[in-house]
């Protein structure tokens, strides 16, 4: 069995950068119609969206839903099926991040975390089962996180959401069973974004170190590979779970992590 997805349409949350633009490329490039979302340069937005689909030759749009809002999250389903009459796959990947002591946390990080992390991805997954259950197919894929499995300190709000997904995807795992549907979680340890690149920028200056030291004992420390997690790598077991060969896997958080969740 291989991942060809001509014929079907994907939407990517958050998929302007970072993993969600890698995903969004992956598909297309099995052949999708993908539609884009998330934050950034409206130009850079539309040369992406313009170059994905002249590079893949497959149909590529843009959605700015602010995954704060579940209205607009609606909408972006909505739209989706007006324009192309299905909504085979969808991927739940927009997050965000905030680190603080929980007595400090402040109150506006905490909901906006939830609100995107945790409650877009049941706006989303809520708008697309009826879609995909009259067809009697669908697949969808939640961007969890190695938290979703262990925790970190100071990261109360981040862990909590991606512990949520977790949840969230067994439950609805169990209800559409029967339906031809599958969902699940995909959870990382750290990926080289242009996000994680700041991090270990910032990361450096502030403890004086090397950035190769900051990799190695800071942010890779979990990771017994001690090598960072690459898209690709995310995007490969992406297709399997949107595929034919991965209809009996449902419900399932699986970790991407180099061993770190494995402890």
């Amino acid at each position: 069995m291989t991942s060809d997805l001509r014929g079907q349409v994907a939407i990517v949350t958050g998929s302007t950068s970072g993993i969600g633009l890698g995903l969004a490329e992956a598909l297309a490039g099995a052949g999708a119609t993908v539609v884009l979302n998330g934050l950034g340069d409206p130009a850079a937005i539309e040369s992406t969206r313009a170059d994905m689909a002249v590079r893949h030759g497959v149909e590529v749009r843009y959605h700015p839903a602010d995954m704060t809002d579940p209205a607009q999250i609606a909408d972006l389903v909505a739209s989706t099926v007006a324009a192309f009459g299905r909504l085979d796959i969808l991927v739940n990947n927009a997050g965000i991040q905030h680190v603080s002591p929980v007595e400090d946390f402040p109150l506006d990080a905490w909901d906006r975390i939830i609100a995107i992390n945790l409650s877009s991805v049941f706006h989303a997954t809520r708008a697309a089962v009826p879609v995909m259950k009259a067809a009697g197919r669908g697949r969808i894929v939640s961007i969890a996180s190695a938290h979703a499995l262990v925790a970190s300190p100071f990261k109360s709000a981040y862990v909590a959401s991606k512990h949520g997904v977790a949840g969230f995807t067994k439950a609805v795992a169990l209800e559409v069973a029967t339906s031809g549907i599958t969902i699940n979680a995909i959870c990382p340890g750290y990926v080289k974004t242009p996000l994680v690149e700041a991090q270990i920028t910032d990361q450096a200056t502030a403890r004086g170190i090397s950035e190769e030291a900051v990799m190695r004992d800071v942010i890779l420390a979990a990771q017994p590979t001690k090598q960072f997690v690459t898209v690709e790598q995310l995007a490969g077991l992406a297709l399997y779970l949107c595929s034919d060969a991965g209809a009996s896997v449902n419900g399932a958080i699986l970790p991407v992590d180099g061993g770190w969740t494995a402890a």
